[in-house]
């Protein structure tokens, strides 16, 4: 744990995948205590996709970091009273299964409440717990395309949908409920109590999306003369040894781009302001025609150069390992490298949030199946009965 602002709230993870185990990760670097309920024998699905080192994903990894594992068998009568105590001692309880599972299991928020008045309990599941789509299975792809990602990322020539590859709509609801869980808590220290704290990914990656994508969904009377997307026109540079992309967002931005690659035609009354290159795009064509062509005649540190003196918003093209190394990364410390006592060397970006008062942190690898079980149950006063649990597979 750190001093982070959430030092003392303890978090209880009733989840699996992404979601779920994201947002609590993002709890525990700010300082919360998470404890996280695993299937003995199994536990997280999410330990075994994706690239692995003995036994581990980097998934895994990345989204169970400061936690504490407990292996426990819910399904039985003795396994779903420690789970109950732990809930009973938590301030936040996370879960993400199907509307209905932890009410069949004994740990709804209801069966909760019972024992824990000022239980803050979020429910993050796909379709929510309401509607005719409630049962359905909801997978990161299912969401992309039902929630408008799909579309929006069709390609512009031939209008077939494309998915993100990366599972945007998991990692958008766990960003929502880590924000919700907070705001819950901040209402509980105001007297208001806790409360039951319901998202579907379908509710956060539209209201994801809707930021900036759905322009004419959102004007009802736009004329439909442009797209829903405003960003939806840009297209990366490529250079002579790479790829980059400027966002000439201002005239200025425009010009200056322009001037970079020494392209003529910024100036004419007809596109030098935002409202005039958007009336006259038939002048403007040819003119950025002529950005990109120029633009395959420099190298990207010649680009960067010039980018940089006429003060254009701009970035080259990076992948991840090349991002770990760009002297900007390196010099504000994005990255931090760990020996993890299972998987070896590791390295993971640091939170993002830079509180001055109350630091968030990286703190503890990601746990082993069942690590902590022994900790965890002697903490319960349940010491003496270990032997017998495990004996009987209860915990592992």
């Amino acid at each position: 744990m750190s001093d982070g602002p959430m030092h003392g709230i303890k978090v209880l993870d009733i989840s699996i995948a992404l979601t779920g185990p994201y947002a609590a990760a993002l709890l525990a670097d700010q300082g919360a205590e998470v404890v996280k309920v695993e299937r003995p024998g199994i536990g997280d699905i999410a330990r075994y996709v994706g690239v692995m080192v003995n036994g581990m994903s980097a998934l895994y990894l990345v989204c169970n970091r400061g936690k504490r594992s407990i292996a426990v068998d819910i399904q039985t009568e003795e396994g779903l009273a420690i789970v109950r105590r732990l809930a009973a001692d938590a301030d936040v309880v996370i879960e993400n299964f199907r509307p209905g599972v932890m009410e069949r299991l004994g740990l709804g928020y209801e069966d909760v409440k019972a024992d824990n008045a000022d239980v803050i309990y979020a429910s993050l599941s796909g379709f929510g717990d309401e509607g005719p789509y409630r049962d359905r299975s909801a997978y990161d792809t299912v969401m992309q395309a039902y929630g408008g990602v799909a579309a929006n990322q069709a390609d512009p020539d031939d209008g077939v949908p494309t998915f993100l590859r990366q599972t945007v709509a998991d990692k958008v609801t766990a960003l929502y409920a880590s924000q919700a869980v907070t705001a819950a808590l901040f209402a509980r220290a105001q007297g208001r109590g806790g409360q039951h704290v319901k998202m579907s990914m379908a509710d956060a990656i539209v209201s994801f999306l809707w930021a900036d994508a759905a322009g004419n969904e959102v004007m009802l009377d736009s004329d439909g003369s442009q797209a829903s997307s405003f960003v939806a026109g840009f297209q990366p540079m490529r250079f002579l040894d790479g790829w980059g992309i400027v966002t000439p967002t201002s005239d200025h931005d425009f010009a200056g781009m322009c001037k970079a690659l020494d392209v003529e035609g910024w100036d004419d009354p007809r596109v030098a302001t935002v409202g005039e290159r958007i009336k006259n795009r038939e002048v403007l064509s040819p003119i950025m025609d002529m950005v990109y062509a120029m633009a395959a005649n420099v190298t990207m540190e010649q680009a960067t150069e010039r980018f940089e003196r006429e003060r254009v918003p701009f970035s080259m093209i990076l992948t991840p390992d090349q991002l770990t190394r760009d002297e900007h990364a390196v010099a504000i410390g994005m990255f931090e490298e760990v020996d993890h006592h299972l998987v070896g060397r590791t390295r993971m970006p640091r939170h993002p949030a830079n509180f001055t008062q109350t630091p968030a942190a990286l703190t503890g690898g990601s746990p082993a199946l069942g690590e902590h079980t022994d900790e965890i149950l002697t903490e319960l006063g349940m010491g003496d009965e270990i032997a017998a649990l495990r004996e009987s597979a209860v915990v592992t």
